[in-house]
């Protein structure tokens, strides 16, 4: 029943294969966007930093913080995913790495209901691996139990 992990060379902006598609990426929860891959995401589209942006600034009563999702449509059979998957951000006096992989398994676990819905198939870089400092064998075995073994197809694009 599971789906496994596809594992490809390129870009995840440019998710590749037929049908719907969601690209799922980890964001911080102090509305900071501007370094690593959501700049690759808004070269390609405005729509997910000015909601994600707007997100932040209205976070008073719209649920927003860690372990939240905001599915933003940027094309007729695409979206992007913003999960809230890191702690503030990496400064240089901070300590530990700001990936919080229990914020990125329920962000993951409400993606999974969302591509079902959708009958969409997920497609991202190593989640939480880049400037939230966190470990890929950390996150797979998630990416897995939420995503994969409820047969939502995931495909992880490594530059």
């Amino acid at each position: 029943m599971g789906e496994t992990i596809t594992y490809v060379r390129g870009d995840a902006t440019a998710p590749q294969g037929k049908g719907v598609k969601i690209v799922a990426h980890v964001c911080n929860d102090l509305g900071g966007w501007g370094k690593g891959f959501v700049l690759a995401v808004s070269r390609r589209w405005p729509e997910p930093e000015a909601a994600y942006r707007r997100w932040h600034r209205e976070r008073a009563g719209n649920g927003f913080g860690l372990g939240a999702v905001q599915l933003v449509r940027v094309g007729p059979h695409l979206w992007v995913a913003n999960l809230v998957g890191q702690r503030g951000i990496r400064t240089g006096r901070s300590s530990g790495a700001p990936v919080r992989y229990e914020a990125i398994d329920t962000a993951l676990a409400t993606l999974g209901g969302h591509a079902l819905r959708l009958g969409a198939s997920v497609h991202m870089p190593r989640i939480g691996c880049g400037l939230a400092g966190g470990r890929w064998e950390r996150v797979e075995p998630l990416v897995t139990a939420r995503l994969g073994d409820r047969g939502v197809p995931v495909t992880v694009y490594d530059h």
